[in-house]
Formats: C-alpha cells, structure tokens, sequence
C-alpha cells in the first residue's frame, strides 16, 4: 500500500502536486470509489485514472525492434536514441527505464526495455547462460571451417587472454549467418568474424533468451509479461 501521490509520480504520471489537483478533479478512483486525498493509501493495481487502469504498476518490460543508428543511451549528445521511441511516460517513471545489456549504432535488433534491477542483473550476470541470436553478414563468402573454429570454445580475440565459450554458427547464404552465443562481450559477433579475416557488414538480433524478434517493425515495441 502506497499514497495516491506517490505511486502517480513514480508511473511517471506526473509530479504529486499534479496528482492531488487530479484527486480533487476526481479523476483518481480506488476500487471504482473517487480518492478523497493524495495522501490516501492504496494498492497501485487498484488505481485508476480517468478511468483507466495504471501503467505496468508492478514493473515494466517491453521488446523494441532498435532500428539503425539509434544509441542504448539516455545521453542526447549520442544524437538519436532508443528512449525517445518509447512512451515519454516510461522516462518520468522511478526508477527510470533502462536497457538490458546494449546494441550499437550499427546493430539493429531485439532490445529488452525495463525499469526492474532485478532483471538488468538476472539478464546481463555472466552466470545467466542466456542465448542470443544474430543474424550477419558479411564481406566475403563464408568457409564452413569458421562453424567449427567458433564451437571448440578455444577462440581467443585481441587483446583479450580468456578464450570465448563455444558458439553455434549456422552459415545460411555466401556471405550470411546467423549466430547464437551466450556472452555479451564488447563487440563480440564483429570481433570473432574479424579474427577469421571477415568484415561483418550487418548485424542484427533476432533472439535474446526466451524472446523472439518474430514480426515486430522496426522502431516499434511490445509489452512482455514479467
């Protein structure tokens, strides 16, 4: 239980003195009955306003299809960003929705939005083992002797002395596969490739864990169940 205030100002919808002037407007409604103060106490998922139920009030997770050149940042000096695809309402909530792990300008894909801790960590712990799928293409044709290079799991990129886990690739044209691990490194996909002699020149996730790109355009996003 949490006061009227509160739990509207932590949605994002709005600051708490915005709430108490919609109390007195009668907007808020407890349980169908009019909310007699900001104040008052209630369960968040019995809250309405103007008769609608509460955003996501016990926490929020989406899917976004990142379109190119979109940043995972809330910086404006990146230039565009993935946030400003979203709800403004979803940027005023607390705490303040976040991506899970990152794509770069250059990726394009499945992105997970929340604004749950819980879930980054669960999601991003190297102990977490979740599997993600991209689709790649590249500058020149494919050996099929890079399928197996990447599953022994002895890979080791520049600059690093830890060797990657093993990878499943399954080459799916001349120059294009599609890419399934279970590590987040820093540019990982492009920098395997690039230790084979190849130049990624796309690169675009179709799976993160459970969940599946499937038909959803791009720039556009869904909710997910918690």
């Amino acid at each position: 239980m949490r006061r009227i205030d509160q739990i509207l100002s932590s949605l994002g919808y709005g600051t708490r003195r915005e709430a108490a002037a919609w109390v007195s407007e009668g907007r808020i409604h407890i349980n169908g009955v009019p909310a007699t103060r900001a104040d008052q106490k209630a369960d968040p998922t019995t809250v309405t306003v103007d008769g609608k139920p509460l955003d996501h009030p016990n926490g929020l997770l989406a899917m976004l299809h990142k379109p190119l050149d979109y940043s995972c940042t809330h910086s404006e000096a990146e230039g565009a960003n993935i946030y400003e695809l979203l709800p403004e309402t979803w940027l005023d909530r607390k705490p303040t929705v976040t991506s899970i792990g990152r794509l770069d300008k250059d990726t394009t894909g499945l992105i997970l939005i929340t604004d749950q801790g819980s879930l980054v960590h669960r999601y991003t712990s190297p102990k977490s083992d979740l599997e993600k799928t991209y689709q790649v293409t590249v500058d020149k044709e494919l050996d099929p002797t890079v399928i197996e290079t990447f599953a022994r799991g002895d890979l080791i990129l520049r600059s690093e002395t830890k060797p990657c886990l093993p990878a499943h690739l399954e080459i799916t044209g001349p120059r294009s596969a599609a890419l399934t691990l279970t590590e987040g490194r820093y540019h990982q996909v492009r920098r395997m490739f690039a230790s084979q002699g190849y130049h990624v020149e796309s690169l675009h996730r179709t799976r993160f864990g459970p969940y599946t790109l499937d038909d959803l355009p791009e720039g556009e996003w869904k909710y997910l169940d918690l």
